[in-house]
């Protein structure tokens, strides 16, 4: 059941958001000429590797030239990225992912890998179901990016790990201990509300 909905609401999500999908792209690509997806690598469902869809709101390579993490005034985010950012439209690509069934529309949100290796095996639990746009933490942690920048501490990937990935991980685990189809609608609700009230 939860696949069928997945299949059916992305390709109306995504035939909904198709205007606004070819102005960011073209706002993306004038403003640098980069691409306008960011392709990064993320750990999936039972551990399966997977490229993620979203829309590039950084300088080409950003990953190489500063840390994983995001302050919200980090210099690497175009001007077409902090709109993105601010809208919170970046993450909307990743309907394709749910179309290809590398996602779902709720679950927990995938993680890089040289996080996932610090995982100890009471965590395994979390990739037993597939990873979301959305779940608890995206919705706890909606202003990640502002928790990072007044943290006070220098390296954004360091205040991650610490204000951020440890609780993070514990709402991933309550998550995959308690999913189930309702629980997921309360969560899409939840997250439509917070975008629709930060616009």
């Amino acid at each position: 059941m939860k696949r069928i909905f997945d299949i059916v609401m992305a390709t109306f999500g995504l035939a909904l958001v198709s205007p606004l999908f070819v102005w960011i792209a073209w706002k993306i690509k004038i403003e640098d000429g980069g691409p306008i997806f960011y392709r990064g690598v993320r750990v999936g469902f039972r551990g399966k590797l997977f490229r993620i869809f979203k829309f590039r709101s950084m300088v080409v390579n950003a990953d190489k030239i500063g840390p994983l993490s995001t302050k919200s005034e980090d210099p690497r985010i175009t001007q077409i990225g902090r709109w993105i950012r601010e809208h919170k439209v970046d993450e909307l690509p990743q309907l394709l992912n749910v179309l290809a069934g590398d996602m779902s529309f709720v679950g927990p949100r995938p993680e890089v890998k040289s996080e996932v290796d610090t995982y100890g095996p009471e965590l395994d639990i979390i990739f037993k179901v597939r990873p979301g746009i959305t779940d608890f933490s995206s919705i706890e942690f909606r202003n990640e990016g502002d928790i990072i920048s007044q943290s006070g501490i220098t390296d954004a990937h360091e205040a991650y790990r610490k204000l951020i990935k440890p609780r993070k991980i514990e709402l991933q685990k309550k998550y995959a201990i308690n999913h189930s189809f309702i629980l997921d609608i309360k969560l899409i609700l939840q997250t439509l509300l917070l975008v629709v009230g930060k616009k």
